[in-house]
């Protein structure tokens, strides 16, 4: 059977790429593919354990202060469980895999937000991932400013309408974002034959359109 395609939504929180991943998804699935789809960290019995408590503000009252190594060692833990779980069954199947956030989100959270390096996370990814690359990465990397007033805006309206608190990252301040945001600008320099840098904060549907056209070009047409 035909591998599978591998893509991943990369940018801050707020960027709009959990919304374009469902709306891709949605397009492809509409064209006959088999798609899975999956966040991270998350999406396995394991992994929710571990959003719950890398995301949930609430956690380190309880925990204490989170060592930025534990948090890069609890996501990889995530990422390890995902592609055991999910991703490489999924591609083995021969569907279009579609992931919100994998290790470009660590290199730019935990390699430059919280300042432990790109190579510590590399090193990690080929080591517990077994350098598992994905096919294309969809970079979406509207104004900085933007982003981060539309995540810690959603995050105030889930916590009051839900209860769920998933804010840990927006707490921290903007030369924590700055950081992240010139990492994902870095690898979309270093990797411009994987990564697709969307650099708009043009509406969700010019945005939509714009992703169908550089998904429509890489699939290949023995994918499923």
């Amino acid at each position: 059977m035909q591998r599978g395609y591998f893509i991943t939504f990369e940018g801050l929180d707020g960027s709009g790429k959990t919304t374009q991943l469902r709306r891709l998804a949605a397009s492809l699935e509409s064209e006959g593919h088999k798609v899975v789809t999956l966040r991270q960290p998350g999406g396995t019995a394991l992994g929710d354990r571990i959003r719950s408590i890398l995301l949930d503000s609430r956690s380190e009252e309880s925990l204490g202060a989170i060592a930025p190594l534990a948090e890069m060692a609890l996501m990889f833990a995530d990422r390890a469980q995902s592609i055991h779980q999910i991703i490489l069954p999924a591609l083995d199947a021969g569907a279009i895999v579609l992931c919100d956030r994998y290790t470009d989100s660590s290199e730019a959270y935990q390699g430059a937000g919280r300042e432990l390096g790109s190579e510590r996370i590399l090193s990690m990814h080929r080591a517990v991932c077994n350098n598992l690359q994905p096919d294309l990465t969809l970079l979406l990397l509207p104004s900085l400013a933007s982003s981060l007033h539309r995540a810690r805006r959603r995050n105030q309206r889930t916590t009051q309408q839900k209860g769920a608190d998933e804010g840990r990252f927006e707490r921290e301040d903007d030369a924590f974002y700055t950081r992240i945001y010139q990492a994902y600008e870095a690898i979309a320099a270093r990797e411009p034959e994987r990564v697709a840098a969307i650099r708009d904060d043009a509406g969700i549907d010019q945005i939509e359109a714009r992703i169908r056209e550089i998904v429509s070009a890489r699939i290949p047409a023995s994918v499923p």
